[in-house]
């Protein structure tokens, strides 16, 4: 494919058989679909109905149609296969306004607030070429809404939205190519769906159910080594908590020393603060500096998230961070504390928001093994973890893909 900027009806970017076909031709959507309001279905909704209900949240945020869609026992054979469902109404952002997907066959109805699009003549436009442009362009579907508390599209900002095609054949190369993609993405979001199943069962069965000092599943070296250790988090090492240095003191901060706050605890590990202080504002203030490989938790609003420093760190109030002593090991407590987060949240208290104190944290209960298990156990979660991730940064490598793709090989309506 070459890439050209000739003008506002020509792509960046064509497939090489194309390449001399000329500008695209704008067309209002209502030239190429008859359009119809969707009707109230919400009183025929059943567990067990033959017919899936086309709805606001039936249609993620991709465009996609969801796979668990309520059910109704009648229909109206208003939908057919091959049809196009537009999301009509949204709620103040209006980031779904206008998402469209395609009906993929006849045991759909479709709902209020939805809209049905039918092509006219399918010579003209390829559904899935539609389907596509259309979503590339909600923000324009987002700049039509009417409404504050709730955006909702009019027919006529709907049939008037402008579409630019290409021939029938570019089109249908162009939605091959795109599908290809999105079958692509789908696998690799399967594959990622199936990892962390996989690490939820094995933090189930590799550490000992609640009340229970043996787990389920053990590595064959240590089927005979006896019960876990139950001990108090407070005994496997020390705890510190965070604090504030003053803002009004500018010489306290943008310094050389980590500070986290309780938002930025959403992965395993954490390397570089948002915020960092300085060692007058550490000295000024409750924060301590904790080394490599202390576990910092939330302890405030969020309970119960955990990462462990790769770097020497501070932390606010909101943190209570745990200095794991030598006889153990801190990424075995890390994967502990991570998914015995509810143990966390069950000792929380608080009227304007929820809070665990260091007492509480260094009182609940733990199961451990010897140290070589622990470093088993570790290894081999860390493992899997990192598998997921390179799992995630290959899907975000695909969806950046995609999204320069789309914005090369469809012009842009203004």
């Amino acid at each position: 494919m070459k890439t050209n900027n000739k003008k506002y009806l020509t792509p960046r970017l064509r497939f090489p058989e194309f390449e001399k076909d000329g500008n695209f031709q704008e067309k209002p959507l209502g030239y190429f679909c008859n359009y119809w309001n969707g009707s109230g279905n919400e009183s025929e909704v059943t567990e067990d109905g033959q017919y899936y209900l086309i709805s606001l949240n039936s249609i993620d945020i991709e465009g996609n149609l969801k796979n668990d869609m309520k059910r109704v026992a009648i229909t109206d054979n208003s939908l057919k296969k091959g049809d196009l469902v537009m999301v009509l109404s949204d709620v103040a952002h209006g980031n779904f306004l206008g998402l469209t997907a395609i009906i993929p066959d006849n045991n759909y109805v479709l709902n209020q607030r939805m809209a049905g699009l039918r092509i006219k003549d399918f010579k003209k436009i390829d559904p899935r070429y539609l389907r596509l442009f259309i979503n590339f362009h909600q923000k324009y579907f987002k700049r039509q809404g009417q409404g504050s508390s709730q955006q909702n599209l009019s027919k006529a900002s709907v049939i008037n939205f402008p579409v630019l095609v290409p021939s029938i054949q570019e089109q249908q190369k162009i939605a091959d190519f795109l599908s290809n993609l999105d079958e692509w993405l789908a696998t690799e979001e399967e594959k990622l769906t199936l990892l962390q199943q996989h690490k939820k069962g094995l933090l189930q069965n590799l550490f000992p159910a609640q009340g229970e000092t043996v787990p389920k599943l053990r590595f064959p070296e240590f089927k005979n080594s006896g019960e876990w250790e139950v001990k108090r988090l407070g005994e496997v090492g020390e705890f510190f908590g965070g604090g504030t240095p003053s803002t009004n003191k500018v010489e306290y901060w943008e310094g050389d020393i980590n500070w986290f706050t309780p938002t930025e605890i959403k992965n395993r590990y954490v390397t570089e603060s948002i915020r960092k202080i300085t060692k007058l504002g550490l000295d000024n203030s409750s924060a301590k500096l904790l080394p490599v490989g202390s576990i910092l938790i939330t302890s405030r609003a969020t309970i119960g998230d955990c990462a462990i420093a790769l770097a020497e760190c501070s932390t606010n109030q909101g943190i209570q961070s745990l200095v794991v002593n030598k006889n153990y090991n801190n990424i075995f407590i890390y994967y502990w504390i991570y998914s015995n987060k509810n143990l966390f949240i069950k000792k929380s208290s608080g009227s304007t928001f929820s809070e665990i104190n260091k007492s509480a944290i260094k009182s609940i209960k733990i199961t451990i093994p010897t140290l070589p298990e622990q470093q088993k156990i570790a290894a081999c979660l860390s493992a899997l973890d990192e598998q997921i991730e390179a799992q995630e940064q290959k899907i975000e490598l695909l969806q950046q893909h995609k999204k320069g793709l789309l914005q090369n090989l469809f012009p842009t309506v203004s």
